[in-house]
């Protein structure tokens, strides 16, 4: 049960200055530039400098680190196309953000919908999309629970960590891995079958196969290169920064809604509003919220309204903090280590007087009480999150 007053989305708004909603192609245009200058500019640099040997394998790792890092910069361009923040031109955005995520072999119209359902319900139980816990009173739940401690929280928390960060962005595009349990599987490019479900209504089927074409013209591109160029140049220009891309991708969509003290509802709590203030502004410091245009740092206010430009996100974000700061989360706890909390202690949740909270130990059945981790509060030192509960 909810015991704070949630803003109506209207109040919410009036708040925030009206030149954070200003949409500036030119302006978009040359941050899109910008990142596409330094991804093309780091490649060209590994493609002229760094030998394609074994014996230079360091500097290929540095280089995926570095150039996927930096193509993040590109994903959350097109991101910002998908939600209709980079212009006020449907086409020019939705042809940039199309070439630019199917460069990324990211299907850009099936995202464009997946990732619209889990802004329209964000940190909802059930019908929420990506990230979505498990719940302690399901099979799949008590597995988790039963997985845990046989493994021990550390083991577990390290196989967590390399199986998100490494394969969990293509099994949630294939499979609808962590996603909301009312749809069940679901794919990104294939709409029948098994994968029938409404998180890609009919109307969207032919956006859906558009978006196959420009990851599968990829594909044929890498390939083409395989065979011209070499199997390991592929690997090592493109392969390596692209699970680099991914991993980041999983550590902000997951860090963003996901923490020991942030919970998850259920109807009738639930609210666009409380939903949205259950996200997380993170530090990630100057050089990645350079690079990446502050997805991580700003993110409540892109729930609250992701037609914000990343440019004016800042200006919305202090303005959202200081007019509710009761529900606005601000979590100063490192990255690294908010990774390792977040999949050590993160989950399976379980209901409670004050949402669905995430539990570490085992709960017999429905309505039972819930044994809290062993860490639910922030690490001492640090400033709590604000909670909306």
């Amino acid at each position: 049960m909810l015991d704070v007053a949630v803003p109506t989305v209207a109040q919410v708004k009036s708040v925030i200055p009206a030149e954070c909603f200003e949409r500036s192609l030119l302006k978009s245009m040359a941050y899109a530039a910008m990142s596409l200058a330094l991804t093309l500019g780091t490649a060209a640099l590994a493609w002229l400098y760094i030998p394609l040997s074994w014996l230079w394998l360091p500097a290929w790792l540095a280089y995926a680190y570095v150039n996927g890092t930096i193509a993040v910069g590109l994903w959350v361009v097109a991101h910002e196309c998908g939600h209709r923040a980079f212009a006020k031109e449907t086409t020019v955005q939705d042809t940039v953000g199309f070439l630019l995520h199917s460069a990324l072999l990211v299907p850009y119209f099936s995202w464009q919908r997946s990732h619209a359902v889990h802004h329209a319900r964000t940190n909802h139980v059930t019908a929420g999309e990506t990230h979505v816990p498990k719940r302690a009173t399901t099979a799949q739940g008590q597995r988790t629970l039963r997985a845990r401690r046989r493994l021990g929280a550390v083991s577990h928390g390290v196989f967590t960590i390399v199986s998100r960060l490494g394969l969990g962005w293509p099994i949630y595009l294939l499979t609808g891995s962590t996603g909301g349990p009312e749809r069940g599987l679901t794919n990104h490019f294939w709409t029948a079958g098994p994968f029938a479900s409404d998180l890609f209504p009919a109307r969207w089927h032919s956006k859906v196969k558009w978006s196959a074409a420009g990851v599968g013209v990829m594909v044929a591109l890498l390939g083409t290169w395989a065979v011209v160029g070499g199997v390991g140049r592929v690997l090592a220009m493109y392969v390596g920064p692209y699970l680099v891309v991914n991993a980041w991708l999983v550590t902000y969509t997951w860090l963003q809604h996901t923490d020991v003290d942030v919970p998850h509802y259920d109807d009738p709590e639930w609210s666009f509003v409380a939903g949205a203030f259950c996200s997380i502004d993170r530090p990630y410091g100057p050089i990645a919220d350079f690079l990446h245009h502050r997805i991580g740092t700003t993110h409540v206010a892109h729930h609250l309204d992701a037609k914000i430009p990343h440019y004016h996100a800042a200006k919305a974000t202090t303005a959202i903090a200081e007019a509710f700061p009761h529900m606005y989360r601000y979590n100063p706890t490192p990255v690294r280590r908010a990774l390792w909390n977040v999949a050590t202690n993160c989950h399976v949740v379980a209901e409670t007087t004050s949402g669905w909270r995430f539990v570490n130990d085992a709960v017999q059945a429905e309505g039972s009480s819930a044994t809290m981790g062993s860490d639910p509060l922030p690490p001492r030192g640090l400033t709590p999150l604000g909670d909306v509960g």
